[in-house]
């Protein structure tokens, strides 16, 4: 799920790039360390949108660097259980899939999809329906439940299940 966060953070800046810009490059550093990454507390940071403000400098003793406590609004991700997501395989074997919905990864267990689906190793590895009409292979598009998320410092991973009512294929990418 998406959600917009308050978060405070500090970062270090070295003496050079004290001067008419320092607002800018404290800004650019924030966005380099944070947007893309992965926090134990608010999951996937994509994007930081706003600046709230930006404390004076304090120097470090030694060094001549100074430390800034900026607060900034953030566009964040982080699974939920029972939340339902879309997600793009990318991997197929006989113990499950792993999928990804956007920079999330998903593995869904073979107990963890419907009955009817059997595993078949012909050209490629895929799921196949009993009916032959419904393939899941690499590139097609699944919608999952999550069922159990793993957050750690830098990662988050969930496993999903695809057994409820209007999940599944939803379109196979060629």
């Amino acid at each position: 799920m998406f959600y917009f966060q308050d978060i405070i953070k500090e970062v270090e800046l070295h003496p050079k790039y004290f001067g008419r810009k320092l607002t800018r490059h404290i800004e650019e550093q924030i966005q380099k360390e944070v947007e893309g990454s992965c926090s134990g507390k608010y999951g996937y940071i994509v994007v930081v949108y706003a600046f709230n403000s930006i404390s004076q400098g304090r120097i470090r003793e030694g060094g001549g660097c100074a430390t800034f406590t900026v607060n900034f609004k953030a566009c964040c991700m982080r699974p939920f259980k029972n939340e339902v997501l879309q997600a793009t395989v990318d991997v197929v074997n006989k113990v499950g899939f792993f999928c990804t919905a956007g920079p999330l990864k998903i593995f869904v267990s073979n107990y963890l999809i419907p009955e009817e689906f059997e595993f078949q190793m012909a050209e490629e590895a895929a799921f196949v329906s009993s009916d032959d009409e419904v393939r899941i292979k690499i590139g097609c598009q699944v919608r999952v439940r999550v069922v159990g998320v793993r957050i750690e410092a830098n990662d988050c991973t969930c496993v999903a299940s695809m057994k409820d009512d209007y999940l599944g294929v939803v379109a196979i990418m060629d």
